[in-house]
């Protein structure tokens, strides 16, 4: 398939590509957003999905695993950008010249079906959201429910920080975690500062959901109230906590320590 090339800053798909970079509302309103790097274009293709488009610079071709993969992608529209409009749709220092243009996936696992699951209310950085999603793919989670106050999961930041765990979880965003808690068919536990029980005493078999707050505030109460099981992180070192990020993985894999 031929590359078509664009060179100007007014070409209506380089406009509507640079608000779906720049904004999470464009995201949400196309249910489309863009994968930076060859190495999430991977994690996209070894999931099963199909990108709607691939942008690349010029310097792009003559990278071996980019080539590869514009190759793999053969029957996938391929457009070419003038290098200064090229790095105005990444946010990488050095774009590294592919980006991928993609549907995001539609949630597959609702609260009543999921098995190992996180429930993250108000998480606003967006390295961390990305981290968490990362370490909930890499302990096999297969769900992660979102309130309206998180970082837009889709968002070029998180999607580097998540490194391709995004394409192996069902995720849903905005959605009242009190709700997932009511429908979730298993444990909801949640960590508390004030908990009594340690995570290593709590039996972390079959159906789970971890419940992690915010980075400063921690849960709200109604998330807390409606968590069958509170639980503290043992830390006998000096610190008061750990942020939610080094959390959730402490908890996921005590989880599945346990249930192996």
């Amino acid at each position: 398939m031929a590359i078509k090339r664009i060179s100007s800053r007014d070409n209506p798909f380089y406009k509507s590509l640079l608000k779906l970079a720049s904004t999470a509302r464009e995201r949400r309103e196309a249910g489309q957003t863009l994968l930076d790097g060859a190495h999430l274009l991977r994690a996209f293709l070894d999931a099963g999905g199909k990108p709607g488009h691939l942008l690349v610079n010029e310097q792009a071709t003559q990278d071996a695993e980019i080539a590869a993969l514009l190759d793999a992608c053969s029957d996938v529209a391929q457009t070419q950008f003038d290098d200064p409009l090229f790095a105005q749709l990444s946010e990488l220092k050095t774009p590294n010249g592919l980006l991928a243009l993609i549907d995001i996936p539609a949630m597959k696992v609702d609260a009543a079906r999921a098995q190992f699951a996180l429930l993250l209310e108000d998480i606003q950085d967006p390295g961390n959201l990305g981290s968490m999603l990362r370490s909930a793919a890499a302990a096999g989670c297969d769900a992660v429910f979102l309130s309206q106050g998180c970082a837009d999961a889709w968002s070029p930041r998180v999607l580097r920080a998540g490194m391709g765990g995004h394409f192996s979880l069902s995720i849903a965003e905005s959605v009242d975690l009190t709700e997932v808690a009511s429908s979730f068919t298993g444990k909801v536990l949640a960590a508390s500062l004030h908990a009594d029980k340690s995570l290593y005493d709590s039996n972390l078999r079959g159906k789970l959901a971890f419940a992690i707050g915010n980075e400063g505030a921690g849960l709200s109460p109604a998330l807390l109230h409606a968590a069958q099981q509170h639980f503290i992180i043992p830390m006998p070192g000096k610190v008061e906590s750990l942020n939610a990020a080094a959390a959730t993985a402490v908890c996921l894999f005590e989880a599945l320590r346990q249930r192996r």
